[in-house]
Parts: structure tokens; sequence; C-alpha cells
């Protein structure tokens, strides 16, 4: 295992891997070509089976003894790997000092970023290769989030719930920060995802993909159309706007909507979290689309 190694340990606060490794995993999620972070040996592990590029990985004294061999492994499985000369050792002192969580584990990574585009997240990852999924397709926008907990949540549920893919609007907390990434336990590492898209732009994309627009709104009947108050039809190809947790969704998107869908909850309850809305949604969608496919199947 030793031979996997970089020899050298390092020890200098000013080292300047360990400067980058600090920015990615004390950040708020990745600039245009700079790296995603990744902490934790499973979070790690599931990166590098999902087929990501690493560009670095980092151990200290205690994730060398627990959990090396088995990122290694596959590390060696994956088609990119992990460049021999880019695992590196240091102290669990200076890697508490870079890491993003109170209790870390030993073990981070340096990943080069995915690039999605928009045939993905509207028809699914094989469209990535050329493959269309039969489903039509289920699309999560996150307009303006604040909370990256909320973001991890919802693209968390989006896999689990058989979305195709997901966007955020600008000013929306990044789904790649390490805090949504932990939220979304691994997939966001692996889920089609498209970052600080302009509204405008989107709503037009969507058009032209003959997607619909449905807001989820606690100002409307609960799961029901905007027009004559029949349920909303989800097995279509629609994409769910989700809004901002104090402020809402923004006017440009409920002018535009083609459908409204709130969630029936108790009296006294105002609203419910935007992460739980979105997953309650999400799983409307799919247990309406159970069984359900296109022509194609």
């Amino acid at each position: 295992m030793a031979s996997h190694l970089s020899e050298e340990l390092i020890t200098s606060r000013e080292n300047k891997w360990l400067k980058i490794f600090r920015a990615a995993l004390r950040g708020t999620g990745p600039t245009e070509g700079d790296p995603i972070g990744v902490e934790g040996p499973k979070l790690v592990e599931d990166a590098l089976r999902s087929g990501l590029q690493a560009e670095a990985l980092l151990v200290s004294e205690a994730g060398e003894a627990s959990d090396l061999e088995r990122i290694l492994r596959a590390a060696g499985e994956s088609e990119a790997g992990i460049p021999r000369s880019r695992v590196m050792r240091t102290t669990d002192k200076l890697f508490a000092s870079v890491a993003g969580t109170e209790a870390p584990q030993g073990v981070a990574a340096l990943f080069v970023q995915p690039s999605w585009q928009f045939d993905a997240v509207v028809h699914g990852a094989a469209a990535a290769d050329g493959a269309l999924r039969g489903d039509a397709p289920l699309v999560v926008v996150m307009a303006a989030l604040q909370d990256p907990g909320n973001v991890g949540t919802i693209v968390r549920s989006a896999e689990a719930f058989g979305a195709t893919g997901v966007v955020t609007t600008r000013g929306c907390a990044d789904p790649w920060s390490p805090k949504a990434l932990r939220a979304s336990a691994g997939s966001g590492l692996r889920f089609p995802v498209l970052r600080g898209m302009a509204i405008p732009v989107l709503l037009a994309q969507l058009r032209v993909a003959g997607v619909k627009i449905v807001a989820a709104s606690s100002h409307s009947v609960a799961l029901a159309g905007a027009g004559a108050g029949a349920a909303a039809d989800l097995r279509e190809a629609v994409a769910i706007f989700i809004g901002n947790e104090g402020a809402g969704l923004p006017a440009e998107i409920e002018h535009v909507a083609d459908a409204r869908i709130s969630i029936p909850m108790s009296a006294g309850v105002e609203s419910l979290n935007a992460g739980v809305a979105a997953s309650v949604a999400l799983y409307e969608a799919a247990r309406q689309r159970k069984g359900f496919t296109t022509d194609e199947h």
C-alpha cells in the first residue's frame, strides 16, 4: 500500500496542495475550472465509482490507517483512477485545518467538474451516451434556494424518485458545495446537474424541449392544475420549480407556469421546508409514473 503514496509527509500549512484542498472543502462551491472538493471515505469512493476524474487525494495518518486501501481499490477499478504522484499524506492536525467537517475522517479528494449538457438533464444521464430514456422528462428546478442542505436534499430525492436531472438558477446555493454534496449523500456527484442558469434562458430551453412549467406554490389547490382544478398530470414532460425558502418563486416563473401544485397540510402549518416539499412533489410524480412509460418501451 505504501507504494501508492507520496513518500513525503506534508507538514506545512503553506503547502500549495493544502491551500487548494482548504479552498475546495471550506468554500461555497467551485467556480468554472476549479475542482470539486469531496470529503469522507464513502463520498470519495462513490465519486470514483461514478467515473469522476480525480485530480488529487489527501489522507491523514488516521485515514491512511483505516480507509486508504479501499479507496485505492476503488480508484484502481475506475477508468480514470488517481495518479500515484497525486496521492498525498499529511498529519491529522493539518488535515483537520483544511477539512470542512467538525469530525474529519482523514480522506478527501479533488475531482474535475463533470460537464453535463441540457439534454442530459431533460432525458437523463443516458443522454450523454446518445441513448435516451423512455420516461418523460422530469426536471427539478431550484430557484434561488439559499440553504445548501436543502439543495443537496433535493438532488438526492430527485435521483431517488426517478427525475431526469436538476437545475439551479442564478443565486442558488451550489449543489457541488461541500455541504450540499454531503446532504445529497453522493447523488450530486453522479446525477445530471446544471448550475446557475439564467431563468429566461432556462424557460426558453424548456419550451423548445416541450417540457411544461409546474410551479410548486403555497397559494394553489393541492396538487391541482392551474386551470379547472383537475389533478396535475406529472407523468408528462414537466419541470417542477421550487422557490426560495422565504420569498417563494420569482414572479416571472409564476406568470408563465402551465400548472401550479401545492401540498395539503394541517391547518396552522404555513409551509414546509423546501427540501421536504420538493421530495413530496417528486414522490407524487413517481407515484403517478409507476408503470407509465412512453411508446418507446
